[in-house]
């Protein structure tokens, strides 16, 4: 009999704790909330006036359209600024997204605890990366009385994703989704790494990915261990070219090292960006040979003809933006079919990804999303 590797039976154990909290029911009418961070927010019942500054498309799968009738405010630029094209999937489901206030980016120093207070909001609701960049906006926001709820689906463990769904769910009183969101991220996570680890042998894959924002003639940056795609590769069992290599969440990874290291499996990150005419190209609105053509010109960068990857036809097209989601499983999934294919012959990672969006998503699904080079 095939036992669970130690790491899975580990990762069932936090969160046979989380998951023993109070049940559904109890957790919508809780005066607390246990965040992704571990802080208790003060909640007397689910939020009538809330802000949400990140995740859109997670918190539309766990509220429902309906939720967004209870927003007053948004972190703009990260969904209409950053990915356009996917916003204006949503303009037109959601009467009151093209007025929603706005308030603020800390990348730009547009995020104010001003701007927040002014809307009356009974709830923030910030990412981990917005809510350590603003400590001291976040602090007078409190100081008003408002709570903020922290999530973190950028941390890419099965965790945090749950305790970030669990808290936004009980928040919103979104009980049944929250319930289903979880129980399928759950499922599909530990399977596809238990299949995974089972598959694995003695030498571990080597795996690079670089994200494809500039073209075959900028380097892109790379993620190390413990930082978003760079996570991926750890769950699956990988050898990530940027391990050790790069200090910090991401940074470009040196095209010699790179050489040195002859990835087997090449992963370039791309997406719907706006103004970026080199880009390698996926969404709703790519078709797989406007992705394939944008992605080609990788193949022929100095020195890669003879790296393992591009010989084997193992440079992919993936899209960015799957990375810190509640589907970012079908990502998963995707890097695990390429690394034991054997282990995921009768797997499809587009078909799960359309199924999450039949399911959980008021969005058609089309166009393209991970695409290898060539077959």
């Amino acid at each position: 009999m095939m036992h669970p590797p130690a790491g899975v039976l580990r990762r069932r154990a936090l969160m046979a704790c989380a998951l023993a909290a109070p049940a559904a029911p109890a957790l919508a009418s809780a005066r607390t909330i246990v965040d992704a961070l571990g802080r208790e927010v003060p909640l007397a019942g689910p939020a009538r006036r809330a802000v949400m500054t990140f995740n859109y498309e997670e918190f539309t799968a766990i509220a429902g359209l309906e939720g967004w009738h209870r927003l007053v405010g948004m972190n703009r630029v990260v969904w209409e600024g950053w990915r356009p094209a996917i916003f204006a999937r949503y303009l037109p489901l959601i009467p009151n997204l093209a007025a929603m206030p706005d308030v603020g980016n800390t990348d730009e120093g547009t995020f104010s605890a001003e701007k927040v207070i002014g809307l009356r909001p009974d709830l923030l609701m910030v990412p981990a990366w917005l809510w350590r960049a603003a400590q001291t906006a976040c602090a007078q926001i409190e100081a008003a009385r408002i709570p903020v709820l922290v999530f973190d689906y950028n941390a890419q463990t099965l965790e945090s994703h749950i305790a970030s769904t669990n808290a936004i769910g009980t928040a919103m009183g979104a009980t049944e989704r929250t319930g289903a969101l979880i129980e399928r991220y759950r499922r599909n996570f530990e399977t596809i790494v238990e299949r995974a680890a089972r598959a694995a042998g003695a030498q571990k894959p080597r795996a690079y990915v670089e994200l494809g924002q500039g073209g075959p003639e900028v380097i892109g940056n790379s993620y190390p261990p413990h930082s978003l795609w760079g996570r991926f590769f750890e769950h699956l069992g990988a050898s990530n070219a940027a391990a050790g290599r790069i200090q910090g969440g991401f940074a470009p990874l040196q095209a010699e090292a790179v050489l040195a290291f002859d990835p087997q499996f090449i992963f370039i990150g791309a997406s719907s960006w706006v103004n970026r005419p080199r880009a390698v190209r996926t969404g709703y609105d790519a078709t797989r040979e406007q992705t394939r053509a944008s992605l080609a010109p990788y193949a022929g960068r100095p020195g890669w003809a003879g790296l393992s990857a591009i010989r084997t036809g193992e440079l992919h097209a993936i899209e960015h933006g799957l990375a810190r989601t509640l589907f970012d499983d079908t990502a998963l999934l995707y890097m695990a079919k390429r690394f034991y294919p054997g282990a995921f012959v009768d797997d499809d990672p587009i078909a799960s990804l359309a199924d999450y969006h039949a399911r959980f998503l008021p969005v058609r699904f089309s166009g393209s999303w991970m695409v290898p080079w060539r077959g």
